[in-house]
């Protein structure tokens, strides 16, 4: 089975030989880095019309965590279009970070169609490195579809602790590697991982989060695996959940 794997993989890099070379001569990234958002402007539609009834049930208790019956002080991580936006409790006061400064032309028709928040400032910033973030300044931090593109996942795990108040939340959705080694969607994830992460700005789809989060040490982690609906069977397996600090 690994030499048909890699085999695949072979056939794959041959397929995609002209990214890989545009790659190679240092091209490749700052093209994908200019045109992801006009990608993921159109493919966050389409994602989220399969996991809205998750999201929404993922973010219903989010209110619960503000501070003394204040404003809810929220950090979104890898904001993208701003798709989440419509989940979060009116007043929420959220605070944007993406290490991608071309999404923010595409926050605006996000903003303007949820203006029952109240949108503080857009960060450009990498996730494990949110200098800009003070300690303790969250109530809540939340992401989806961040950590498969991150290198370093327990380097954001602690810095999301970091801004996190003491009783502060972290909420997740994120696809990842199929647990079960042995299956099909396990099977053709191997074999288009490589590809995949060089046509999708470096996500990866054999990301295993749960156990990042599993060692992070938050005081509470509500974590599920759920099979999420979508067409595309190798971007099914997701976890979901919150954390607290």
């Amino acid at each position: 089975m690994p030499g048909i794997i890699f085999l695949l993989q072979f056939i794959m890099a041959v397929i995609m030989l002209p990214a890989h070379i545009l790659n190679y001569l240092g091209i490749w990234d700052s093209f994908i880095r200019k045109c992801f958002p006009f990608f993921m402007n159109i493919f966050s539609d389409i994602y989220h019309k399969f996991m809205e009834d998750q999201k929404r049930r993922l973010f219903s208790n989010i209110s619960d965590f503000s501070c003394d019956s204040k404003e809810l002080r929220l950090l979104e991580l890898g904001c993208g279009t701003g798709a989440n936006f419509k989940f979060y409790p009116r007043g929420c006061k959220v605070t944007c970070l993406d290490i991608n400064p071309n999404f923010q032309k595409f926050l605006s028709k996000s903003q303007a169609e949820n203006d029952h928040l109240t949108h503080e400032r857009f960060l450009v910033a990498s996730a494990d490195n949110m200098t800009p973030v003070a300690d303790g300044s969250m109530d809540v931090v939340a992401c989806t579809s961040l950590t498969c593109s991150v290198l370093n996942t327990p380097a954001v795990l602690k810095e999301i602790q970091r801004v996190l108040r003491p009783g502060g939340a972290f909420y997740f959705m994120e696809h990842v590697a199929d647990p079960d080694e042995s299956s099909w969607i396990s099977f053709f994830q191997k074999v288009l991982n490589p590809s995949w992460k060089l046509i999708f700005a470096g996500c990866s789809i054999r990301k295993t989060t749960w156990k990042d989060l599993e060692n992070a040490k938050f005081s509470v982690l509500n974590l599920r695996h759920i099979t999420g609906p979508l067409p595309l069977n190798v971007v099914i397996p997701h976890i979901i959940g919150y954390a607290v600090k």
